[in-house]
């Protein structure tokens, strides 16, 4: 949850918004399957779990605007991740605490003691950004709220917070359950502008433990956000791997915010990457292609997993956005989105590096909403190949368009939306973002069109780009080619 891009973190709640009215082109520009609030602000994903056949996606929300601020769990729930109910807040702001980012677990064994018989505690571990009205002003710490009522409702503890270490930049707790019945809780948070991952572990959710820390590593242009830590099974070789993602915000690949990551091995208390550039912190200078980012796009932030999704996949989801210009994206009531949900795995590539690839979760042909386009190709992309995918709202030259490009020589994909409608809101908002792609002759290629969020795959799932686009109409046409 990034408190330097927004207004002031540490103000009190400010007055409801007079609600904006939304334009039959603002209309066309809401996604059908990428989760938007009903009428107010987002931005990160918060406290992602299945429960008894329900996902629940928490996530950072304004109630009373479309701009940052009043900072509370918005709760929206899906039974098939394309389809989302917006449900009440859950855990609101307070004159005291704003309601950072953080996670939610099932706490099936009563560790915490919440639970009455029969009944099962569902558990938010979020972090408490204390205002100029508490005890502890600019002070951020980790808090606990639990649920007897699979999420409906939600009550703080009264031991809050539960790990203070006093710092003004600590945030975001990623929470979950390592081994068998006699395991522990596992936490890891960042040392935000230290760009440090702390990992801490406990047996009850109430009292915690450093056991490690990771950091700093690869890409530090900006504060370190967001971090998760899970295994990914390595595909075809029965291996698994731990991966840490980390986000942060100035500082990403394409400008901004973004979301890299590190592959390694996690013994319960130390996280160990398999692979560092150059030692540890990044040099003055170093190319931030050297280091591995989940996503290649301006707009692809704080991804993090649900927990306890059956049968032991891994699914993501991040913020269709960017604190360079999210306060200003030309929608109303609402602004903001969430990123398709994507499965992942590991691949081998070539000379040994784990790379993750992403599958997005799709509505099945026959629940696909109108307006929304899913492309599917295989591009030839050899040497002396040039191969350009042409979205477009009509046949003129004049119609709004992005332009996707696979580029055989330079081994890259690129996505320019400098012509996709809207772009003069924000000077960083026009632009032209790419990826590399591995495959040696032919990729495929999968281009996702919903409202203002365009999602592009290629090489299946190892190259990706997010963007946000604004055309006058849907992007409903699609040619393709080769260049000269």
């Amino acid at each position: 949850m990034t408190n330097t891009s927004g207004p002031a973190a540490l103000e009190p709640p400010a007055a409801t918004e007079a609600p904006a009215i939304e334009t039959p082109t603002q209309q066309h520009w809401r996604p059908r399957v990428h989760f938007t609030a009903r009428d107010s602000w987002l931005n990160d994903p918060n406290g992602l779990l299945h429960h008894e056949g329900v996902y629940h996606l928490f996530f950072q929300n304004n109630p009373s605007g479309s701009t940052w601020g009043n900072m509370s769990w918005g709760h929206a729930t899906s039974q098939d991740l394309t389809t989302w109910q917006e449900q009440p807040v859950a855990i609101a702001c307070t004159p005291q605490e704003h309601v950072y980012s953080g996670s939610a677990v099932a706490d099936v064994r009563n560790t915490a003691g919440f639970a009455g018989p029969g009944q099962c505690a569902l558990v938010a571990i979020y972090t408490s950004a204390y205002t100029e009205h508490s005890h502890r002003p600019g002070v951020q710490a980790q808090s606990l709220a639990y649920s007897l009522d699979a999420g409906r409702t939600w009550r703080r503890y009264a031991g809050n917070p539960v790990l203070d270490i006093g710092a003004r930049d600590f945030r975001d707790p990623k929470v979950f359950w390592y081994g068998g019945d006699d395991g522990h809780w596992v936490m890891v948070v960042v040392e935000a502008s230290e760009h440090r991952v702390a990992v801490y572990t406990s047996a009850d959710l109430k009292e915690w433990t450093l056991t490690s820390r990771f950091g700093p590593a690869h890409a530090t242009g900006g504060v370190w956000e967001c971090p998760d830590l899970f295994p990914l099974p390595v595909r075809g070789t029965g291996q698994v791997r731990w991966v840490l993602l980390v986000s942060l915000n100035p500082g990403g690949i394409a400008g901004g915010s973004g979301t890299q990551y590190f592959v390694g091995h996690f013994d319960g208390t130390t996280f160990t990457p398999e692979r560092l550039s150059s030692g540890a912190a990044a040099a003055a200078g170093e190319d931030l292609r050297d280091f591995d980012w989940l996503d290649h796009g301006r707009d692809y932030y704080a991804a993090v997993s649900f927990n306890d999704v059956p049968d032991g996949r891994r699914l993501t989801i991040g913020w269709a956005g960017n604190w360079d210009y999210a306060a200003s994206t030309p929608t109303a009531p609402w602004r903001s989105a969430m990123s398709l949900v994507r499965e992942l795995d590991l691949v081998r590539d070539a000379g040994g590096r784990h790379r993750i690839a992403q599958r997005p979760v799709l509505p099945t042909d026959g629940a696909r909403p109108e307006n929304l386009l899913v492309h599917r190709v295989q591009v030839p992309c050899g040497p002396g190949q040039r191969w350009q995918l042409v979205l477009a709202t009509g046949e003129g030259d004049d119609d709004d368009r992005v332009s996707i490009v696979l580029d055989g020589d330079e081994r890259t994909l690129s996505c320019d939306r400098t012509r996709s409608g809207a772009v003069d809101f924000h000077p960083a908002f026009p632009g032209v973002d790419s990826a590399p792609l591995l495959s040696e002759q032919v990729s495929e290629v999968l281009v996702v069109a919903d409202g203002c969020v365009l999602e592009v795959y290629a090489d299946g799932g190892l190259s990706t780009i997010t963007q946000l686009v604004f055309p006058a109409a849907p992007l409903r046409r699609l040619h393709q080619g080769a260049l000269d």
